[in-house]
């Protein structure tokens, strides 16, 4: 009976020693399962928060979560939680180049009588602010060339009766729209046409960068694009060679007849933009290739095609004019078309062009590549007159005070008039240039300041009537002496009411002047501008004045409100 109870006593004993220690399995197990619990639950919040991040989309310069990839009911975050700040993205910096400039400034005649600057037949400006108002941006103020952008149209001068002299001079006189007190005068000159095929053999050298910076739509696909359309028109006698630079310059196509049109189109379509731009081989590859071809009384150019981003070999722009120049002497002109935004160097690609005896444009879309390239490539390719520099001398006694509408940076000394040694600018086959001059006319109450005390005598009435003495001066293209051409202009010249061209050139001065803060035309205000222009839209068989009202019309949109008006006492 004593050994039962043992037994008993030790299976109990046993029973509950087995029961204890599940007891504290089953507390560790209720332990364990409670801190994976919590582990997985932390998890499961960190992997929503990545699952945030991961979903973030880029609308505008907002960062905004996809509705569709957040969690439908997230955990409440602890007390201490901040959001993660979003990174913004990258925004390429905008370092596109222009020369500043002033506005020229009203002279008096009795103190400066004599104007004196170079022709310029460039049309960039117009296009580029074109692409920037597209864009449904005002173009920064030194991006606005007044003479560019009156030059882009056609005023329809008057042609020459024959080649003996390269251009014809027109002139014409009539109130200004913003000021009937002051009067426009209109300067013309309209080069003679040659038909395409009478144009001489060309060697031409399209250099055209193929840097990282190229790669976007609107820079070397536009570019290929647009010199597609112009290689059905080059022909036998023709040379064309294809230099390209970026790290290094390298040649694509040597000097290849014309009409190897399938092999100069398969040369273009291989390009492709990628490295750093280096400018300076590309040039010097270019004028190497434009000698090995040079046809001597032909058409020997150079076409660089740039966004201007000259990053790599020569940081001096003056060291890239020094080359230029110089192919200039040799006989190879250059001809610079821009291409893009964001670091578009406008300033270097003009002043090149000017330095080599070219022209320079901007090409934003596929129809202006068309302009430039096929319907004014005679132009563009065959210099009828060269260093053409013009020079007025107003008459103090008819009068008061004048002010030349743009070209600030083609300004001359006086004495440059008669230096030909003095480069100034070129007119191709067919070019048309106009400069105007606003003046107040002695007796009509305009003047902007007052005549010095102890200036000259006052002069006297001049019994010929003239306002003004025009002289102009230019080359035959290859000849070292300037031939010199003459002619007066007359009050009695002036009419009552401005002719449709000169009313539409004051049209786009105008709006050029709205563009550059609107100091010099009186307060002739948008609406005004776009009655003028619209008046005297005329005959516009390309449509480019009609465009030019579109322009108009999205640049008004953008300008900024007018401020109240300021009245200024008369007591």
């Amino acid at each position: 009976m004593r050994q039962i109870t043992v037994t008993v006593t030790a299976l109990a004993l046993a029973i509950a020693a087995g029961c204890a220690h599940r007891a504290d399995d089953g507390t560790a197990r209720q332990s364990a399962s409670a801190d994976a619990l919590a582990d997985s639950r932390e998890e499961d919040r960190s992997r929503m928060k990545r699952a945030e991040l991961e979903t973030v989309e880029v609308t505008g310069s907002r960062l905004l979560a996809s509705p569709a990839a957040a969690p439908a009911a997230p955990p409440p975050a602890p007390a201490h939680y901040m959001p993660m700040p979003m990174p913004r993205p990258a925004v390429e910096p905008n370092t596109e180049n222009y020369a500043a400039f002033d506005d020229n400034g009203i002279q008096r005649t009795a103190e400066q009588p004599v104007s004196t600057f170079s022709i310029d037949v460039d049309t960039g400006s117009y296009s580029n602010v074109r692409r920037m108002l597209a864009q449904g941006n005002l173009p920064p103020r030194d991006a606005v060339r007044v003479e560019e952008m009156i030059n882009y149209f056609d005023y329809g001068y008057p042609a020459p009766a024959d080649r003996r002299q390269p251009f014809r001079v027109s002139t014409e006189l009539a109130p200004a729209p913003w000021d009937d007190k002051r009067v426009l005068m209109q300067v013309g000159l309209k080069g003679y046409e040659v038909p395409r095929d009478q144009i001489p053999a060309s060697n031409l050298v399209f250099l055209i960068d193929t840097s990282g910076s190229m790669s976007s739509p609107d820079k070397l696909p536009l570019l290929k694009e647009s010199f597609r359309q112009l290689v059905p028109r080059l022909r036998k006698q023709d040379r064309v060679s294809i230099v390209v630079y970026a790290g290094s310059a390298g040649l694509v196509l040597p000097p290849t007849p014309g009409d190897r049109h399938g092999e100069i189109l398969a040369a273009l379509g291989q390009l492709e933009a990628g490295g750093s731009t280096n400018g300076g081989e590309g040039i010097d590859l270019a004028y190497a290739m434009a000698r090995q071809a040079y046809v001597e009384g032909g058409v020997n150019r150079v076409i660089l095609a740039t966004d201007g981003d000259f990053n790599v070999g020569i940081f001096d722009p003056r060291a890239l004019e020094t080359k230029v120049e110089a192919g200039r002497k040799a006989g190879v002109a250059l001809t610079t078309l821009g291409f893009g935004q964001g670091n578009y160097n406008d300033a270097l690609a003009e002043k090149l062009a000017d330095v080599g005896d070219g022209n320079h444009a901007y090409i934003d879309n596929l129809m202006e590549g068309r302009k430039v390239l096929v319907e004014e490539m005679g132009s563009t390719l065959l210099t009828i007159a060269s260093d053409v520099k013009i020079q007025v001398e107003f008459n103090p006694a008819q009068v008061a005070e004048y002010r030349l509408i743009g070209y600030e940076n083609r300004q001359l000394a006086r004495e440059d008039f008669n230096n030909d040694q003095v480069d100034a600018g070129e007119i191709g086959a067919g070019h048309d240039v106009t400069a105007l001059y606003e003046l107040c006319l002695v007796g009509h109450g305009c003047e902007s300041s007052d005549a010095l005390r102890y200036g000259a005598p006052k002069p006297q009435a001049a019994g010929t009537g003239e306002i003004a003495f025009l002289k102009l001066r230019y080359k035959q293209p290859g000849e070292a002496s300037s031939v010199l051409v003459e002619q007066p202009i007359r009050r009695r010249d002036l009419r009552a009411q401005a002719g449709e061209g000169l009313r539409f050139a004051a049209a786009v001065a105008a709006y050029a002047d709205l563009l550059r803060g609107g100091r010099n035309m009186s307060g002739f205000s948008w609406d005004q501008v776009e009655s003028l222009a619209r008046g005297a839209r005329g005959d516009d068989p390309w449509g480019y004045r009609g465009e030019f009202l579109q322009l108009l019309a999205q640049a008004r949109s953008l300008a900024p409100a007018p401020g109240p008006d300021t009245h200024i006492s008369q007591d």
